[in-house]
């Protein structure tokens, strides 16, 4: 096995979202398998002025460090799926020694074992430092020495071969709070020094930096195929049930209109029509009537509120003097 660094970590929006799910979601601590794969990234390294070029008549240890910089190869981790028990302790004992057996039965049930590698695990714990652990820093390195678990670097020239080294660490706050709920860090473990390396871990499909990715997008799934009907010799039967159909079309507009002025009154529930399709663009005017009639009703429910609040204070002030009166008299 070789014990290369990794440059980076990737995981995709949904994936970090489903594992913090399955954390919160749990009565406790949990713990759970990382799949994925490790890409070698082709850098070029050709430009117009090179400086490697120019430092090698004058410092000749510089050249050799760039070379040693350019045979060490550009490694990503990307994070596909996991796994997780919702407990804690499934595939190690309490002083961090695996459980192969138990490793591999969970491997043969997981379905994501199949097309991806098991790159490393990860543990969840509650309002605890984010650090690894004594029995987690064990788990690690007996994961990492396995050489049954290694696998393939994929689209390298040269064949690497890595174990099992991410560690994927989830904990809550020391306190309690209302937005910053969950922390994670990521970590690889390397055999040489037997210590973790903090590593970035990129969340795909967030920022605008990622939106380049959705240029080309089509949808997989077709419309459905609607029910088309021909009008028979007699027309009666279609006229009633156009009558009918008119009736709740016109009572369906009729109730859309009134849950449209409970956001923005005097804005006619046609126009909406306007603000979808291709060319909503054009119909500028219409979004920003739009978000003045809801600007208007929600200054007249904050003066509302306000002369309520009002009037609520001045009923409480007529209750204390009341009070008083009665302390006085008795």
């Amino acid at each position: 096995m070789d014990d290369l660094s990794l440059q980076r970590i990737q995981i995709s929006g949904p994936t970090l979202a489903s594992i913090l799910q399955s954390f919160s979601s749990s009565g406790g601590d949990v713990d759970g398998l990382l799949f994925g794969r490790v890409t070698h990234i082709n850098q070029s390294t050709f430009s117009d002025d090179d400086p490697t070029a120019a430092a090698t008549f004058s410092s000749p240890s510089s050249s050799t460090s760039a070379a040693v910089s350019s045979e060490s190869p550009t490694l990503v981790a990307t994070i596909t799926s996991f796994f997780c028990s919702h407990s804690t302790s499934t595939f190690y004992d309490s002083t961090g020694a695996l459980d192969v057996p138990s490793i591999r039965r969970l491997l043969s049930s997981s379905p994501d074992h199949q097309n991806h590698y098991l790159i490393g695990w990860l543990s969840g714990r509650r309002k605890t430092s984010l650090r690894p652990s004594l029995r987690e820093s064990s788990v690690t390195f007996s994961l990492s020495s396995k050489i049954q678990f290694s696998f393939q670097v994929e689209n390298s020239l040269k064949s690497y071969t890595l174990p099992p080294c991410i560690f994927l660490l989830l904990t809550t706050p020391l306190q309690d709070q209302l937005i910053h709920t969950h922390e994670y860090k990521a970590y690889q473990f390397r055999l040489s020094s037997e210590s973790f390396e903090p590593k970035t871990l990129d969340v795909v499909n967030i920022g605008p930096a990622f939106r380049g990715h959705y240029g080309a997008f089509c949808p997989n799934s077709p419309f459905p195929a609607f029910p088309c009907e021909l009008k028979g010799l007699s027309s009666m039967p279609e006229d009633a049930r156009g009558l009918i159909e008119s009736s709740k079309s016109t009572e369906r507009v009729s109730n859309d209109q009134m849950e449209l002025n409970m956001c923005a009154e005097e804005f006619d529930v046609s126009r909406l029509s306007e603000l979808m399709g291709p060319g909503a663009a054009a119909y500028r005017g219409e979004i920003e009537d739009l978000y003045k009639k809801m600007l208007a009703k929600l200054d007249g429910l904050a003066r509302l509120v306000e002369k309520s609040s009002a009037r609520v204070l001045e009923q409480e002030n007529h209750n204390m003097k009341l009070r008083h009166k009665v302390t006085g008299l008795e």
